[in-house]
């Protein structure tokens, strides 16, 4: 079966991970970020597990995996489970593609954690400063606030903050399915506790060590992207000499989900080459 499903546990130092594989080949592991699960890979996996051994999980705090009370999920603990995972696999030198803020979790845990990769594709990610939309930022200092809100109005700020990511609309069956982790009581409380550990001195530790990165690199964006301007994309290119910079025309924060077919394409020369 090469669809996206998560059959597998992990029991972490950061809590229980949910995780799932498909295909056969050599090992490549696709990295999600915020607010979102792995299942915004789902439109993509068939095809990559038809060339690739494809590896996924939801971050702890996300998704079906475990969210508990005063759990630590910032993006210093992600890099330390990135790296942690790989080694739960037994992974050595895998391709990986990394998006929004499993961008800075990948680059920590290659830069800094000693992660070995064969090659990584970084697509609309949180990597350098500035980061977070002033929205971001007032819930950060008033999650008291959001946390107690009733269901139906946290429904409708999740909702309405994930379909801002998009430049284009998604099936109602995917933007039902990204927002479904946050709707539970757990998710609720987890929801606002990322706004509160968001911390940009997390990227501001590896934003120097960038042009030291050790594998092929591919720097992917939605040029119409309403989080993250095309413009950081380009910044972020001019930190890395060495890698490449493609862009994704009509397509905003979520690639995978807004354009697959389009998305494969750019992947499919860089992760056959050698």
């Amino acid at each position: 079966m090469n669809g996206w499903s998560l059959r597998h546990s992990a029991d972490s130092p950061a809590g229980k991970i949910a995780w799932g594989s498909a295909g056969c080949g050599a090992p490549l592991v696709l990295a999600h970020g915020w607010p979102w699960s792995s299942y915004a890979w789902h439109r993509v996996i068939p095809a990559l597990a038809e060339r690739f051994h494809v590896h996924w999980y939801d971050m702890p705090g996300y998704g079906r995996s475990e969210m508990r009370e005063w759990q630590a999920t910032g993006l210093d603990v992600q890099g330390e489970m990135f790296a942690w995972m790989l080694d739960h696999w037994g992974l050595e030198r895998p391709a990986v593609i990394a998006h929004d803020f499993g961008g800075a979790t990948t680059l920590r845990a290659h830069l800094l954690h000693g992660t070995e990769l064969d090659r990584l594709v970084l697509m609309n990610v949180v990597a350098m400063r500035p980061w977070g939309s002033e929205f971001f930022d007032h819930v950060g200092r008033h999650i008291a606030a959001f946390t107690g809100l009733p269901p139906h109005i946290h429904e409708a700020i999740a909702r309405a903050y994930i379909r801002g990511a998009l430049a284009n609309d998604l099936d109602r069956t995917d933007l039902e399915a990204l927002l479904a982790p946050w709707l539970t009581e757990a998710g609720r409380v987890s929801f606002y506790r990322q706004f509160a550990q968001a911390d940009e001195r997390f990227t501001a530790e590896i934003e120097p060590l960038f042009a030291k990165v050790r594998c092929r690199t591919m720097i992917l964006w939605g040029e119409d992207d309403p989080w993250i301007p095309l413009e950081r994309g380009r910044a972020l290119a001019g930190r890395m000499p060495f890698a490449d910079f493609r862009t994704m025309p009509g397509l905003g924060h979520l690639p995978q989900l807004e354009g697959p077919q389009v998305l494969l394409e750019r992947l499919g020369e860089f992760l056959a080459g050698s």
